[in-house]
């Protein structure tokens, strides 16, 4: 995590000093002596895991490795320590740490002295997370080592560890990747060559490491060359490693609780490793696996541990993901900042819980409604409602929905017998968000389910269309009077849903609902999309959450320049390398972290992140024809621009009931319904029914939300 170790381990969250550096003792005849100085690398030094931890020593002239000496409260430690690469500084891993805190001393002749507090944690976690999640279902012999083949075989324990292992493989110069041969002793007459973005020249062999860490299978890839060069180590970078890493985020959401999973993000990708890319991810950060932010940032966090102990301190770390991905590369970037330095987002959302949940919940609601036959509605009246481009857009996402239902989603490999049930298991495991959020959100006292922060009292559906004249008062009204909202169990009722209020400070507070002001202050970030609103069948990766992540930045920071959109058709899928405009978002995130200081004790600040985006780096879109071409504009929804008009930004059920595209609010204030405030007329019949829908206010979105607030701060503990 580099950059932030020092400035995040001086936070309020454990106050454990990043190093101390021992006062340099008078020599008798001369100056002061040179203090030696010491960092753990590997991780913030209150959040190491697994008993051992990657230290740096920066080390006076004349100092070799065999004069140090390392000791963990005082008991002396056997360390292999070598100069790094630069040879500027010693580097070694101290490993049988207890757990808990404890003290790494480094020694030298003439009383020279540094130390580091560290608290080691299980190599299972948790660091942060707060209690683990049960049941949890192991999947170590469902996981297909790719290329390689085979599982890991069962797990070796109850927190589903595996044996780290090393394996090679090659890419052909067929561009297929193959096994690497056992015990070759020459290189295969087809294996391929790359050429990384360093300009080096090597053969495209590459070494896989697959192990466990916080009950995640984790794995990483980088080019090694096996018959030509030692085995990696944090003092012998392979040659073709750029030094700089790519963490794949996955995507999804349904399915992702109660187990470990059978794949991670992907770390085969044959262009980021031919460019010399590291390649890292976790079966936890597939969103599919686990649906929940907070644990996908304490896996990356562990999982970068055990990268970086074996390769040593890397250059800076983009995150990368779509959809899923997104959630995970916005909210770790925000509330755990120097886990990612920079981010390539597709597909995007600011996050799960209100982001997707609120647009989704919404259109189940209005889908339900719409399925009355009895109800006259034309397909576009429908469509002005949603707010979406294409009214398949409702249906296709209502499905998808029920993740709040605790029942609709459960992974096939958790046995029905342990599931929740209302009457049968009543105490069994709720597969959905808010009980996978549980940590955070905290327990009804009364019914043991999580608190839930969804609401939508006082929403005015329909509310723009009303005021275009698309609906009429009686549509409008029958709507708001009919659609309902939901139970704790995820299931339609005619009352409309109440938020836990608990659960709405919480969200606030700890950055469930995305900030942008934590780490996203100081993080690069580059949104692209392949754009999918005008999919024949509907499609939930809509534009508008582009949008509104872009302004919640702009709200609390007062500026977007560290947030810039790239955008295209969908020709070449979601989100793959294939598109040369993706490899352009990754190329030029690496030219703009290369210019930033992120090795630095400080986090850049806007400014700095602004005066070193890269010249070549342009916001705008690809046109829509055979050969597109690039415009060059800004894409905030302005409808004269050619980027909005080849791709429109559409809209969302709540933005059309009043509420700005920041999506932030999770409940809102309310305040008397005034018949001046809508541009149409009510008769006094109809004035009465909506007074009486709306008995209790409707939303005021000129205020903030209740309870709305700041993140309390970065690298926070939950439970």
């Amino acid at each position: 995590m580099k950059s932030a170790h020092a400035v995040l381990a001086a936070l309020v969250l454990a106050g454990l000093p990043a190093a101390a550096h021992a006062d340099p003792p008078e020599g008798r005849d001369g100056p002061p002596l040179r203090a030696l100085e010491i960092e753990v690398v590997s991780s913030l030094p209150e959040f190491v895991s697994g008993g051992d931890a990657l230290i740096e020593i920066s080390a006076p002239p004349g100092v070799a490795p065999p004069h140090v000496r390392i000791s963990v409260d005082g008991e002396r430690r056997d360390v292999d320590l070598e100069w790094s690469g630069d040879r500027r500084t010693l580097v070694g891993v101290v490993d049988g740490l207890e757990l808990g805190a404890q003290t790494i001393t480094a020694s030298a002749p003439r009383g020279r002295e540094a130390s580091v507090e560290v608290v080691n944690h299980p190599a299972e976690g948790p660091l942060f997370s707060g209690p683990h999640e049960q049941p949890f279902i192991c999947q170590t012999q469902d996981f297909t080592l790719p290329v390689i083949g085979g599982n890991l075989g069962a797990a070796l324990d109850e927190n589903c560890s595996t044996t780290t292992r090393v394996d090679h493989f090659y890419r052909t110069t067929g561009g297929e990747y193959v096994p690497w041969p056992v015990d070759a002793r020459r290189y295969p007459a087809d294996l391929a060559r790359t050429t990384t973005s360093d300009g080096e020249r090597v053969p495209f062999i590459v070494r896989m490491e697959t192990g466990t860490a916080n009950r995640g299978i984790y794995q990483h890839t980088v080019l090694h060359d096996p018959l030509r060069e030692k085995d990696p180590s944090p003092a012998h970078r392979p040659k073709g490693w750029n030094g700089r890493a790519i963490y794949t985020l996955g995507g999804g959401c349904t399915g992702g609780w109660f187990r470990q999973g059978e794949t991670t993000g992907g770390v085969t990708d044959a262009w980021m490793l031919g460019q010399g890319y590291a390649v890292v991810s976790s079966s936890l950060n597939v969103f599919g696996q686990n649906c929940s932010d907070l644990l996908a940032s304490e896996t990356a966090a562990m999982t970068k541990e055990k990268f970086i102990e074996v390769y040593g301190r890397e250059d800076f770390t983009i995150g990368f993901g779509c959809s899923g991905g997104s959630y995970q590369a916005h909210q770790t970037a925000d509330n755990y900042p120097g886990i990612f330095d920079g981010i390539v987002v597709g597909c995007s959302f600011p996050e799960v819980g209100f982001g997707t949940v609120n647009f989704i919940t919404d259109a189940r609601l209005l889908n339900n409604y719409f399925t009355d036959p009895a109800l006259a509605w034309t397909d576009e009246q429908k469509r002005a409602v949603t707010g979406f481009a294409n009214l398949a857009t409702m249906p296709n996402v209502a499905g998808g929905a029920q993740r709040i239902d605790p029942t609709a989603f459960c992974p096939s490999v958790l046995p029905v017998e342990l599931r929740y049930h209302p009457t049968d298991n009543p105490g069994g495991a709720r597969c959905d968000v808010y009980d996978h959020t549980v940590n955070a959100y905290g327990r009804d006292p009364e019914t043991g389910f999580a608190l839930r922060p969804l609401d939508n009292e006082g929403i005015q559906y329909g509310l723009q269309a009303l005021e275009d004249g698309v609906i009429t008062p009686e549509q409008f009204l029958d709507l708001n009077e009919q659609v309902g909202g939901y139970d704790h169990d995820g299931k339609f009722r005619a009352e409309r849903s109440e938020a836990d209020m608990p659960a709405v400070e919480a969200a606030y507070r700890t950055g469930r609902l995305t900030s942008g002001g934590g780490g996203l202050a100081s993080t690069p970030i580059i949104d692209y999309r392949a754009y999918s609103d005008d999919l024949p069948n509907g499609d939930i990766h809509v534009r508008y959450h582009s949008n509104s992540m872009r302004e919640r930045l702009r709200e609390v920071n007062g500026s977007v320049v560290n947030h810039v959109s790239l955008l295209e058709d969908n020709r070449y899928g979601g989100f793959s390398t294939a598109s040369p405009l993706l490899r352009h978002a990754v190329t030029q995130m690496d030219a703009w972290l290369s210019q930033l200081d992120v090795a630095g004790d400080e986090r850049p600040t806007l400014e700095e992140i602004g005066e070193t985006r890269p010249a070549a780096l342009v916001e705008g879109c690809m046109t829509r024809d055979a050969s597109p071409t690039f415009i060059a504009e800004p894409l905030d929804r302005d409808p004269a621009t050619e980027c909005e008009q080849l791709y429109p930004s559409a809209s969302f059920p709540r933005e059309v009931a009043g509420e700005s595209v920041q999506a932030d609010v999770i409940k809102c204030q309310t305040r008397e319904p005034r018949r001046e405030d809508y541009g149409v007329e009510f008769t006094d019949a109809e004035w009465a029914r909506l007074t009486e829908v709306f008995a209790d206010g409707v939303c005021d979105y000129s205020v903030p939300g209740q309870a709305q607030q700041g993140l309390a701060g970065t690298w926070l503990r939950i439970g």
